[in-house]
């Protein structure tokens, strides 16, 4: 309870955290970024890890000249791109392993079947739209690996991704991070920026529910 408690404050009081690791590491601060995001996209154990908030915050820090944007930009969006590709490999390496066994209970060959086709559809989609949604954004490569996506198509939508998302995150905090309203609010802010990630998932959710509705009705 005391770590959930911990990574709680951690999350939305980013700014006075980050503003403490800043002062605490210096120029170390830039691979203490770079682990948590390459760990909350490319570990499918630490999805709880800060992702659109910690952008956020970095690029309001760097607005101020705290942290150089440029280096921010660099470092996330090479963290984010090899966090999905070591999530990927992951996935593709213990696919076969934990649906090699047909009397698994949860984890069945079928499964993995279905979801070869699913990211056969909408593989493409999925890996971009997942940047923006947390645990989503963890577990959305894990899955195209052990789907066996074609690594051409995965390796092209990750890259897209990942710049998308480090520039709307970064590049929103480096020019709104610092507005007055949004500064003594960070908290809210924070919150509302979890709130528009899960956006796409409850859109998703609904279009897929609205045909059973229908079918019902």
């Amino acid at each position: 309870m005391e770590i959930i408690h911990y990574l709680v404050d951690f999350i939305l009081h980013l700014d006075k955290h980050l503003a403490q690791i800043i002062q605490d590491f210096s120029g170390w601060t830039y691979l203490i970024l770079f682990l948590i995001v390459f760990c909350e996209t490319g570990l499918v154990v630490t999805p709880f890890l800060p992702g659109d908030s910690l952008l956020f915050a970095a690029g309001a820090f760097a607005a101020v000249g705290v942290l150089n944007v440029v280096w921010v930009y660099v470092i996330f969006a090479v963290a984010a791109i090899l966090g999905d590709s070591v999530n990927y490999a992951i996935g593709q390496y213990l696919g076969p392993k934990v649906f090699s066994k047909e009397s698994g209970r949860f984890l069945k060959r079928e499964y993995l079947e279905r979801t070869h086709q699913f990211y056969e559809k909408y593989g493409a989609k999925t890996i971009v739209l997942a940047r923006f949604v947390p645990i989503v954004r963890t577990f959305a490569p894990f899955v195209a690996g052990v789907g066996r996506m074609s690594y051409l198509t995965f390796i092209s939508y990750n890259v897209l991704g990942g710049l998308l998302w480090v520039s709307v995150c970064v590049l929103g905090g480096y020019f709104f991070g610092n507005i007055p309203i949004i500064k003594k609010n960070f908290s809210l802010a924070v919150l509302a920026i979890i709130f528009v990630s899960l956006i796409p998932v409850v859109l998703e959710v609904w279009n897929h529910r609205r045909p059973r509705i229908s079918t019902r009705a």
